[in-house]
């Protein structure tokens, strides 16, 4: 973008001739279009990646509730659940411990479904924990759907063309300024620093749209919470 104010800029110097406000007239009224243009998109952007992002901190939300409501519902039957509760927690650090938490993790998924199986091999003694057991299996099969959504929310979802559409529309912008803008330092500066603060600007709302990674990424707390009920 700052390449494409001092384009502009460049080309406003071999372009000087009798008809340049007509020139300069023109060229504010395209500036303004992608102005409003632009503006449009971003905003498309920042609501997608919102979206996103909210999206999937609700699913860890809920997949943290339904894992505490599953050891709470896996109490009652006492020592044949305990190996269920165990792998449930075990789980949990496992997820904690990954830089990433709502990316497909192997080890992360291949203890969940030993827990799974154990609380499908648990020997019930009477009827009361035969419908416990029916209650932790609807736990737990949420619990996998839940992980799953989150998973699958975390690619993102601005699509490539979008962007690279905008950062185009972006460089026109700032040419058709450098090229009405007079030649002073602080214009150009001020250029760079323009350029400098979209850039990031742009970076964060790209960040925000994959929330398995980057700087803006979901918190763990909600695994961190279920974790500690399970350690009580």
């Amino acid at each position: 973008m700052s390449a494409a104010a001092l384009a502009g800029r460049f080309a406003a110097r071999a372009d000087n001739g009798p008809a340049q406000s007509e020139v300069n007239a023109t060229v504010r009224l395209v500036a303004s279009i992608l102005v409003v243009m632009t503006t449009i998109a971003l905003s498309l952007m920042l609501n997608s990646a919102k979206n996103t992002f909210e999206a999937d901190t609700r699913h860890l939300h809920e997949l943290a509730t339904d894992l505490i409501l599953l050891d709470r519902t896996l109490k009652a039957p006492g020592p044949p659940a305990d190996e269920t509760r165990r792998l449930l927690a075990d789980y949990l650090r496992a997820s904690i411990a990954e830089p990433d938490i709502v990316e497909e993790d192997p080890a992360a998924e291949a203890i969940l479904d030993a827990a799974g199986a154990r609380l499908r091999a648990m020997k019930l003694a009477d009827e009361q924990q035969l419908s416990l057991w029916n209650d932790a299996r609807e736990l737990y099969r949420r619990a996998v759907r839940d992980r799953w959504i989150t998973v699958d929310d975390a690619g993102g979802t601005i699509p490539a063309p979008l962007i690279v559409m905008l950062i185009v529309w972006l460089a026109m912008i700032f040419a058709s300024y450098g090229y009405q803008a007079p030649r002073s330092k602080a214009v150009a500066a001020s250029f760079v620093l323009s350029t400098l603060l979209i850039s990031a600007a742009l970076y964060l709302i790209l960040d925000m749209d994959t929330p398995a990674s980057g700087l803006v990424k979901v918190s763990k707390a909600p695994f961190e919470r279920a974790l500690r009920h399970f350690e009580r």
